[in-house]
């Protein structure tokens, strides 16, 4: 099954893959389209607030990222999922994601962290959903002491479309098991708040490829 949507003025079909018995959700992959991604880097800018630099989480908004930085003639940052070798130190920030299972962590090197200090900070991603990535990058800034000017993406999903602090292209729905759109809070599928503030996602037990039949 697939989900068809017109993004930044092109048609784009995305398939439908399960989060979990109840839910689907559309796959956004950037990767390798390079039209889609200088068409949404060019429109992104177009709402965009002022801004000195860019960052993104990896992975899957690098591409947009560095589209719109050069574009934009702005340098663009990448919090990073793992320390690398070539950091100077780092700075620590937790994200549980909807499409990945477990807690993992995103780095952002101390010595681009100097550089963004009082500096105006756009965060871009490909999608937002819950917000947990956004959340961890939003941290990482304010570790920085960077200021916040705008939070972007290309797609809002489900309730992510509702908050008044994103600024994105369109909106993506969430899917029944049936492949029909809703719109409905996250929660009522399963996905409920642990212990510890962070979101119990009760992936399957075993990976479930994407339906595109």
């Amino acid at each position: 099954m697939f989900h068809s949507m017109k993004i930044a003025g092109l048609d784009r079909k995305l398939p439908l893959c399960p989060l979990n018995e109840s839910l689907q959700i559309g796959a956004f992959v950037m990767f390798g389209d390079a039209e889609l991604t200088v068409a949404c880097a060019e429109e992104l800018l177009k709402k965009a607030p002022e801004f000195d630099y860019i960052i993104t989480a990896e992975a899957k908004g690098i591409p947009l990222a560095h589209e719109m930085s050069r574009q934009s003639g702005k340098k663009y940052f990448v919090a990073r999922k793992k320390p690398k070798l070539y950091m100077t130190g780092v700075f620590d920030a937790i994200v549980n994601s909807i499409t990945t299972e477990g807690e993992q962590h995103l780095y952002l090197d101390t010595a681009e962290a100097e550089q963004m200090k009082g500096k105006k900070i756009l965060i871009v991603d490909d999608v937002i959903s819950l917000g947990e990535s956004l959340k961890a990058v939003q941290t990482l800034v304010n570790q920085a002491e960077g200021e916040i000017v705008g939070n972007m993406t290309i797609l809002a999903e489900g309730d992510a479309a509702k908050r008044d602090d994103i600024i994105y292209l369109e909106r993506l729905p969430l899917f029944d098991k049936e492949g029909n759109a809703i719109f409905d809070e996250l929660y009522i599928f399963g996905l409920t708040t642990n212990t510890s503030g962070g979101i119990d996602l009760n992936l399957p037990s075993e990976y479930t490829p994407c339906n595109t039949s």
